[in-house]
Protein backbone atom coordinates (compact mmCIF):
# COMPACT_ATOMS: atom_id res chain seq x y z
CA UNK A 1 0.00 0.00 0.00
CA UNK A 2 1.51 3.66 -1.02
CA UNK A 3 1.69 6.12 1.60
CA UNK A 4 1.19 9.54 0.66
CA UNK A 5 1.80 13.22 2.14
CA UNK A 6 0.07 17.10 1.50
CA UNK A 7 1.58 19.69 2.17
CA UNK A 8 -0.89 22.36 3.45
CA UNK A 9 -0.47 26.04 4.55
CA UNK A 10 -2.51 28.63 5.61
CA UNK A 11 -4.59 30.69 3.03
CA UNK A 12 -5.12 33.58 5.27
CA UNK A 13 -3.62 34.58 8.52
CA UNK A 14 -7.25 34.13 10.10
CA UNK A 15 -6.69 30.15 9.25
CA UNK A 16 -3.38 29.78 11.89
CA UNK A 17 -6.44 29.41 14.62
CA UNK A 18 -7.63 26.43 13.06
CA UNK A 19 -4.21 24.90 14.75
CA UNK A 20 -3.81 27.97 17.11
CA UNK A 21 -6.53 29.28 18.42
CA UNK A 22 -4.07 32.17 20.23
CA UNK A 23 -3.73 33.34 16.89
CA UNK A 24 -7.30 34.82 16.47
CA UNK A 25 -6.21 37.15 19.43
CA UNK A 26 -3.33 38.68 17.74
CA UNK A 27 -1.95 41.50 14.86
CA UNK A 28 -1.95 40.05 11.92
CA UNK A 29 1.66 40.72 11.44
CA UNK A 30 2.77 38.84 15.30
CA UNK A 31 1.28 36.00 13.68
CA UNK A 32 3.34 36.22 10.07
CA UNK A 33 6.22 36.95 12.86
CA UNK A 34 5.87 33.71 14.72
CA UNK A 35 5.51 31.72 11.47
CA UNK A 36 8.68 32.97 9.87
CA UNK A 37 10.24 31.34 12.72
CA UNK A 38 8.76 27.71 12.83
CA UNK A 39 9.12 24.75 11.47
CA UNK A 40 7.25 22.44 9.31
CA UNK A 41 5.28 19.59 11.53
CA UNK A 42 2.82 16.81 10.84
CA UNK A 43 -0.62 18.28 11.02
CA UNK A 44 -3.20 14.95 11.17
CA UNK A 45 -3.43 11.35 9.68
CA UNK A 46 -5.31 10.59 7.17
CA UNK A 47 -7.05 7.40 7.55
CA UNK A 48 -10.09 5.20 5.60
CA UNK A 49 -9.16 5.82 1.82
CA UNK A 50 -10.71 2.97 0.40
CA UNK A 51 -11.04 3.39 -3.76
CA UNK A 52 -14.23 1.89 -6.04
CA UNK A 53 -11.53 -0.09 -7.46
CA UNK A 54 -10.41 -1.62 -3.90
CA UNK A 55 -7.48 0.15 -3.21
CA UNK A 56 -6.66 1.62 -0.40
CA UNK A 57 -3.70 4.15 0.88
CA UNK A 58 -2.83 6.31 4.18
CA UNK A 59 -1.14 9.72 4.47
CA UNK A 60 -0.67 12.59 6.22
CA UNK A 61 -1.29 16.33 6.25
CA UNK A 62 1.94 18.38 6.67
CA UNK A 63 1.84 22.02 7.83
CA UNK A 64 4.47 24.59 6.42
CA UNK A 65 4.15 27.34 8.34
CA UNK A 66 3.97 30.24 5.93
CA UNK A 67 0.75 32.32 4.77
CA UNK A 68 0.46 32.97 0.43
CA UNK A 69 2.47 36.39 1.23
CA UNK A 70 5.61 35.08 2.74
CA UNK A 71 5.48 32.24 -0.25
CA UNK A 72 5.61 34.42 -2.96
CA UNK A 73 7.79 37.04 -1.28
CA UNK A 74 10.57 35.00 0.71
CA UNK A 75 12.60 33.58 -2.09
CA UNK A 76 15.16 30.54 -1.25
CA UNK A 77 14.85 30.73 2.71
CA UNK A 78 11.10 30.07 1.80
CA UNK A 79 12.06 27.68 -0.44
CA UNK A 80 13.80 25.73 1.92
CA UNK A 81 11.04 25.81 4.22
CA UNK A 82 8.92 23.74 1.74
CA UNK A 83 11.67 21.22 0.69
CA UNK A 84 11.85 20.90 5.14
CA UNK A 85 8.22 19.91 4.94
CA UNK A 86 8.62 17.92 1.69
CA UNK A 87 11.69 16.24 3.91
CA UNK A 88 9.91 15.40 6.55
CA UNK A 89 6.90 14.29 4.44
CA UNK A 90 9.30 11.77 3.44
CA UNK A 91 10.80 10.64 6.26
CA UNK A 92 7.42 9.64 8.43
CA UNK A 93 7.22 7.09 5.29
CA UNK A 94 5.45 9.05 2.57
CA UNK A 95 6.20 7.79 -0.94
CA UNK A 96 4.78 10.55 -2.86
CA UNK A 97 4.11 14.67 -1.64
CA UNK A 98 1.52 16.73 -3.10
CA UNK A 99 2.23 20.56 -2.83
CA UNK A 100 -0.98 22.47 -1.68
CA UNK A 101 -1.60 25.82 -3.08
CA UNK A 102 1.28 28.57 -2.90
CA UNK A 103 4.13 25.82 -1.50
CA UNK A 104 3.28 24.24 -5.64
CA UNK A 105 4.42 27.80 -7.02
CA UNK A 106 7.79 28.08 -5.25
CA UNK A 107 10.79 26.71 -6.36
CA UNK A 108 9.52 26.42 -10.38
CA UNK A 109 6.17 24.41 -10.06
CA UNK A 110 7.54 22.48 -7.97
CA UNK A 111 10.45 21.25 -9.53
CA UNK A 112 13.10 22.39 -7.42
CA UNK A 113 10.98 20.98 -4.62
CA UNK A 114 11.33 17.44 -6.18
CA UNK A 115 14.59 17.33 -7.14
CA UNK A 116 15.39 17.34 -3.39
CA UNK A 117 13.82 14.37 -2.11
CA UNK A 118 13.43 10.93 -3.11
CA UNK A 119 9.99 10.87 -3.17
CA UNK A 120 7.62 11.41 -5.92
CA UNK A 121 5.74 14.92 -6.00
CA UNK A 122 3.21 16.51 -7.73
CA UNK A 123 1.42 19.52 -7.10
CA UNK A 124 -2.18 18.40 -8.13
CA UNK A 125 -2.66 20.92 -10.60
CA UNK A 126 -3.35 18.68 -13.05
CA UNK A 127 -6.74 17.44 -11.74
CA UNK A 128 -7.32 21.14 -10.21
CA UNK A 129 -7.52 21.73 -13.58
CA UNK A 130 -9.89 19.25 -15.09
CA UNK A 131 -12.74 19.48 -12.59
CA UNK A 132 -12.31 23.17 -13.02
CA UNK A 133 -13.42 23.06 -16.57
CA UNK A 134 -15.85 19.99 -15.26
CA UNK A 135 -17.48 21.92 -12.70
CA UNK A 136 -17.76 25.75 -15.06
CA UNK A 137 -19.35 23.42 -17.58
CA UNK A 138 -21.73 21.77 -15.56
CA UNK A 139 -22.73 25.16 -13.62
CA UNK A 140 -23.34 26.77 -17.46
CA UNK A 141 -25.29 24.37 -18.31
CA UNK A 142 -27.64 24.63 -15.25
CA UNK A 143 -27.74 28.33 -16.02
CA UNK A 144 -29.04 27.57 -19.65
CA UNK A 145 -25.64 28.37 -21.38
CA UNK A 146 -24.31 27.05 -24.46
CA UNK A 147 -20.48 26.60 -23.98
CA UNK A 148 -20.49 26.90 -28.12
CA UNK A 149 -22.54 29.81 -28.37
CA UNK A 150 -20.99 31.71 -25.26
CA UNK A 151 -18.06 33.77 -24.46
CA UNK A 152 -15.83 32.06 -21.36
CA UNK A 153 -12.82 33.76 -19.95
CA UNK A 154 -9.82 32.20 -17.90
CA UNK A 155 -8.46 34.94 -15.60
CA UNK A 156 -4.24 34.06 -14.39
CA UNK A 157 -3.86 31.90 -18.11
CA UNK A 158 -0.34 32.62 -18.25
CA UNK A 159 -0.22 30.35 -15.23
CA UNK A 160 0.39 26.42 -15.17
CA UNK A 161 -3.64 26.18 -14.95
CA UNK A 162 -4.86 29.23 -16.21
CA UNK A 163 -2.74 27.64 -19.54
CA UNK A 164 -4.07 23.70 -19.49
CA UNK A 165 -7.99 25.55 -18.53
CA UNK A 166 -7.40 27.86 -21.51
CA UNK A 167 -6.68 24.82 -23.84
CA UNK A 168 -9.44 22.53 -22.82
CA UNK A 169 -12.17 25.14 -22.96
CA UNK A 170 -10.70 25.72 -26.40
CA UNK A 171 -13.21 23.99 -28.82
CA UNK A 172 -16.09 24.06 -26.22
CA UNK A 173 -16.40 27.75 -26.17
CA UNK A 174 -17.54 29.95 -28.92
CA UNK A 175 -15.29 32.49 -28.17
CA UNK A 176 -12.17 32.63 -25.71
CA UNK A 177 -10.95 35.70 -23.67
CA UNK A 178 -6.96 35.14 -21.91
CA UNK A 179 -5.78 38.11 -19.53
CA UNK A 180 -2.95 37.51 -17.97
CA UNK A 181 -0.01 39.95 -16.60
CA UNK A 182 2.81 39.18 -19.40
CA UNK A 183 1.97 39.61 -22.83
CA UNK A 184 4.33 37.36 -24.37
CA UNK A 185 3.28 34.47 -22.16
CA UNK A 186 -0.64 35.35 -23.52
CA UNK A 187 0.50 35.36 -27.29
CA UNK A 188 1.97 32.00 -26.49
CA UNK A 189 -1.43 30.60 -24.69
CA UNK A 190 -3.97 32.31 -27.29
CA UNK A 191 -1.72 30.07 -30.31
CA UNK A 192 -2.30 26.94 -28.18
CA UNK A 193 -5.70 27.62 -27.97
CA UNK A 194 -6.32 28.00 -31.54
CA UNK A 195 -3.75 25.28 -32.36
CA UNK A 196 -6.62 22.85 -29.81
CA UNK A 197 -9.61 24.26 -32.05
CA UNK A 198 -10.56 28.20 -30.41
CA UNK A 199 -12.11 29.30 -33.03
CA UNK A 200 -11.70 33.07 -31.68
CA UNK A 201 -9.38 34.33 -29.26
CA UNK A 202 -8.61 37.27 -27.47
CA UNK A 203 -6.04 38.62 -24.72
CA UNK A 204 -6.68 41.77 -22.29
CA UNK A 205 -4.21 42.58 -19.31
CA UNK A 206 -7.57 44.19 -17.58
CA UNK A 207 -10.33 42.22 -15.59
CA UNK A 208 -12.58 44.27 -16.41
CA UNK A 209 -11.88 43.87 -20.22
CA UNK A 210 -11.58 40.33 -20.13
CA UNK A 211 -14.81 40.20 -17.60
CA UNK A 212 -16.53 42.62 -19.79
CA UNK A 213 -18.64 39.92 -21.96
CA UNK A 214 -17.93 37.10 -20.13
CA UNK A 215 -20.38 34.42 -19.72
CA UNK A 216 -17.86 31.57 -17.96
CA UNK A 217 -15.32 32.60 -16.05
CA UNK A 218 -12.78 30.45 -14.86
CA UNK A 219 -10.08 32.53 -12.53
CA UNK A 220 -7.07 30.75 -11.19
CA UNK A 221 -4.36 33.99 -10.63
CA UNK A 222 -2.11 34.08 -7.91
CA UNK A 223 -3.07 37.31 -6.40
CA UNK A 224 -3.15 38.48 -2.58
CA UNK A 225 -6.13 39.81 -2.78
CA UNK A 226 -9.68 39.63 -4.69
CA UNK A 227 -9.57 41.05 -8.43
CA UNK A 228 -13.19 40.50 -9.36
CA UNK A 229 -15.66 42.65 -8.23
CA UNK A 230 -19.20 42.97 -8.59
CA UNK A 231 -19.36 45.47 -11.55
CA UNK A 232 -16.77 43.46 -13.55
CA UNK A 233 -19.89 40.72 -14.32
CA UNK A 234 -23.10 40.82 -16.23
CA UNK A 235 -26.13 39.12 -15.89
CA UNK A 236 -26.04 35.75 -15.36
CA UNK A 237 -22.13 34.65 -15.75
CA UNK A 238 -20.90 31.73 -14.15
CA UNK A 239 -17.48 32.20 -12.33
CA UNK A 240 -15.71 29.38 -11.07
CA UNK A 241 -13.30 30.83 -8.76
CA UNK A 242 -9.99 27.92 -8.60
CA UNK A 243 -7.84 30.37 -6.98
CA UNK A 244 -6.46 29.83 -3.39
CA UNK A 245 -6.72 33.02 -1.31
CA UNK A 246 -10.24 33.72 -3.66
CA UNK A 247 -9.50 35.62 -7.00
CA UNK A 248 -13.74 36.73 -6.11
CA UNK A 249 -14.50 39.30 -4.18
CA UNK A 250 -17.35 38.38 -1.31
CA UNK A 251 -18.93 41.65 -2.30
CA UNK A 252 -19.58 39.47 -5.70
CA UNK A 253 -22.11 37.11 -3.91
CA UNK A 254 -23.98 39.66 -1.43
CA UNK A 255 -24.43 42.36 -4.29
CA UNK A 256 -24.95 40.19 -6.81
CA UNK A 257 -28.20 38.26 -6.90
CA UNK A 258 -28.04 37.36 -10.75
CA UNK A 259 -24.26 36.17 -11.11
CA UNK A 260 -23.48 32.41 -10.03
CA UNK A 261 -20.36 31.92 -8.15
CA UNK A 262 -18.69 28.20 -7.38
CA UNK A 263 -15.36 27.05 -5.77
CA UNK A 264 -13.28 25.07 -8.43
CA UNK A 265 -11.66 22.03 -7.03
CA UNK A 266 -14.13 20.83 -4.32
CA UNK A 267 -14.32 16.65 -5.05
CA UNK A 268 -15.77 13.76 -2.73
CA UNK A 269 -13.12 11.65 -2.24
CA UNK A 270 -14.23 7.35 -1.73
CA UNK A 271 -14.14 5.40 1.16
CA UNK A 272 -15.00 6.15 4.58
CA UNK A 273 -12.16 8.48 4.91
CA UNK A 274 -11.00 10.66 7.78
CA UNK A 275 -8.62 13.72 7.59
CA UNK A 276 -8.58 14.33 11.24
CA UNK A 277 -8.03 18.09 10.63
CA UNK A 278 -10.80 20.76 9.68
CA UNK A 279 -9.67 22.37 6.75
CA UNK A 280 -13.13 24.18 6.18
CA UNK A 281 -14.67 21.68 4.31
CA UNK A 282 -17.59 19.13 4.86
CA UNK A 283 -16.58 15.90 5.76
CA UNK A 284 -15.41 13.53 2.95
CA UNK A 285 -14.34 16.12 1.17
CA UNK A 286 -11.06 17.91 -0.04
CA UNK A 287 -9.50 19.60 -2.54
CA UNK A 288 -8.74 18.65 -5.93
CA UNK A 289 -4.90 19.37 -5.36
CA UNK A 290 -5.46 16.87 -2.51
CA UNK A 291 -7.34 14.75 -4.33
CA UNK A 292 -4.77 14.15 -7.29
CA UNK A 293 -2.22 12.87 -4.41
CA UNK A 294 -4.41 10.46 -2.95
CA UNK A 295 -5.23 9.09 -6.08
CA UNK A 296 -1.88 8.64 -7.53
CA UNK A 297 -1.08 6.61 -4.19
CA UNK A 298 -4.22 4.37 -4.98
CA UNK A 299 -2.76 4.08 -8.20
CA UNK A 300 0.67 3.57 -6.89
CA UNK A 301 1.72 6.05 -9.72
CA UNK A 302 5.30 6.91 -7.72
CA UNK A 303 6.57 9.36 -9.94
CA UNK A 304 6.61 12.96 -10.07
CA UNK A 305 3.47 14.30 -11.62
CA UNK A 306 2.22 17.79 -12.42
CA UNK A 307 5.75 19.70 -12.01
CA UNK A 308 6.73 22.71 -14.08
CA UNK A 309 5.54 25.20 -14.99
CA UNK A 310 3.76 23.75 -18.22
CA UNK A 311 0.79 20.81 -17.23
CA UNK A 312 0.62 18.21 -20.00
CA UNK A 313 -2.60 18.13 -21.15
CA UNK A 314 -2.44 14.12 -21.77
CA UNK A 315 -1.67 13.54 -18.11
CA UNK A 316 -4.57 16.50 -17.36
CA UNK A 317 -6.93 14.05 -19.31
CA UNK A 318 -5.15 10.84 -17.56
CA UNK A 319 -6.13 12.11 -13.98
CA UNK A 320 -10.04 12.87 -14.80
CA UNK A 321 -10.01 8.71 -15.93
CA UNK A 322 -7.81 7.73 -13.03
CA UNK A 323 -10.53 9.93 -10.51
CA UNK A 324 -13.46 8.03 -12.33
CA UNK A 325 -11.91 4.65 -11.80
CA UNK A 326 -11.12 5.05 -8.16
CA UNK A 327 -14.32 7.02 -7.05
CA UNK A 328 -13.40 10.55 -7.19
CA UNK A 329 -15.63 13.15 -8.16
CA UNK A 330 -17.61 16.51 -7.65
CA UNK A 331 -18.76 16.91 -4.55
CA UNK A 332 -21.56 19.71 -5.71
CA UNK A 333 -20.79 23.42 -6.09
CA UNK A 334 -19.95 25.61 -3.22
CA UNK A 335 -19.09 29.05 -2.90
CA UNK A 336 -17.63 30.93 0.56
CA UNK A 337 -18.40 28.01 2.99
CA UNK A 338 -21.61 27.53 1.53
CA UNK A 339 -23.16 25.15 -0.55
CA UNK A 340 -24.38 25.99 -3.80
CA UNK A 341 -27.89 24.01 -4.28
CA UNK A 342 -30.26 23.70 -7.52
CA UNK A 343 -32.53 25.75 -5.17
CA UNK A 344 -29.78 28.84 -5.29
CA UNK A 345 -29.00 28.26 -9.12
CA UNK A 346 -32.46 28.17 -9.93
CA UNK A 347 -33.27 31.53 -8.40
CA UNK A 348 -29.61 33.12 -9.67
CA UNK A 349 -31.08 32.02 -13.16
CA UNK A 350 -34.56 33.80 -12.73
CA UNK A 351 -32.88 37.12 -11.34
CA UNK A 352 -30.47 37.04 -14.72
CA UNK A 353 -33.04 36.79 -17.06
CA UNK A 354 -35.06 39.51 -15.55
CA UNK A 355 -32.26 41.93 -15.38
CA UNK A 356 -31.58 40.61 -18.91
CA UNK A 357 -35.19 41.62 -20.21
CA UNK A 358 -34.86 45.10 -18.42
CA UNK A 359 -31.54 46.03 -20.21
Amino acid sequence: MARFAFIIHPLEVSDVARKYKIARYLPGSWVEAALAWMQPKVVSEITGLVSAAGASAEGWFVGCPATPRQLLEGGQRVLEKVIQAARLAESIGADIIGLGAYTSIVGNGGAEVAAAVDAAVTTGNSYTCFTAVEAALRAAEMMGIVPAQATAAVLGATGSIGRACSILLADKAGRLVLAGRRRDRLDQVAAEAAAHGASGVEIHDSVAQALRDADIVITVTSALEAIVEPQHLRPGAVVCDVARPRDVSRRVVEERDDVLVIEGGVVKVPGPVEFHFDFGFPPGTAYACMAETMMLALEERIEDYSIGRDLELEKVLEVGTLARKHGFELAGFRAFERAVTEETIARVRERAAAKRRVA
